[in-house]
């Protein structure tokens, strides 16, 4: 018997093997225009074996280079496109440089960092207010969406100042949204959260009642 493993590598397998024999066959036709031929029926039968390349821009395009690649660009024929160069599409793109920065409060985000430490640009008090107020409030909402327990407000307030680096300080941090609503905008009924003591204390009941009976039984 005749094993893949023995056979020549496949260098597009999702065409099959057939279709790489097919490719092999039209490379040994000496009349370029039986070639020719040949090569236009290939590309018929890997456009209907792939037919979710018809949704792609210009997918005859992506055929006839996905056929040299196949012939290791060595398919003499009429294209209808350029013919792609190995070296082009063997060459790796560029590494991307990657954005690095350090986030303090991972659950704000990058940009809320960036409008607080530019708070300081801002001079008139009434924006200086309005935006006190709305980035707690933001801030508030992020920490609940992060952490589902309840906040305390002077904790907003604090980190507030942090990231703003002393210029947003909120005086009356009870000034911020209620949690409740907040929670029931992310649709969490927040009596309905579970408890961590509550299921402590369940815990340690139990265990008590189960002690208890074991006594009794001894």
């Amino acid at each position: 018997m005749e094993y893949n493993t023995t056979r020549p590598k496949l260098l597009l397998p999702e065409y099959g093997r057939n279709v790489q024999e097919m490719i092999s066959h039209a490379m040994e036709i000496a009349d370029r225009d039986e070639r020719n031929k040949a090569t236009r029926a290939i590309i018929e039968v890997m456009g209907q074996l792939n037919p979710h390349l018809r949704d792609v821009d210009d997918f005859r395009h992506k055929l006839w280079t996905h056929l040299f690649v196949m012939s290791d660009f060595k398919l003499e024929v009429d294209s209808p496109y350029e013919i792609p160069e190995q070296e082009t599409l063997s060459s790796k793109p560029d590494v991307m440089p990657y954005p690095k920065g350090k986030i303090k409060f991972g659950h704000y985000g990058k940009y809320t960092q960036e409008i607080l430490k530019d708070s300081k640009n801002i001079t008139a008090a009434d924006e200086r207010d309005y935006l006190k107020i709305t980035m707690a409030n933001f801030m508030k909402k992020q920490y609940l969406a992060y952490n589902n327990d309840a906040v305390e407000n002077h904790v907003i307030a604090n980190q507030l100042r942090d990231l703003s680096q002393g210029e947003l300080i909120l005086e009356n941090p009870d000034e911020l949204m209620n949690t409740n609503l907040i929670l029931k905008s992310f649709g969490i009924q927040p009596n309905k959260r579970p408890k961590k003591n509550q299921k402590n204390q369940k815990n340690f009941k139990g265990k008590n009642q189960n002690q208890n009976q074991n006594r009794n039984k001894n």
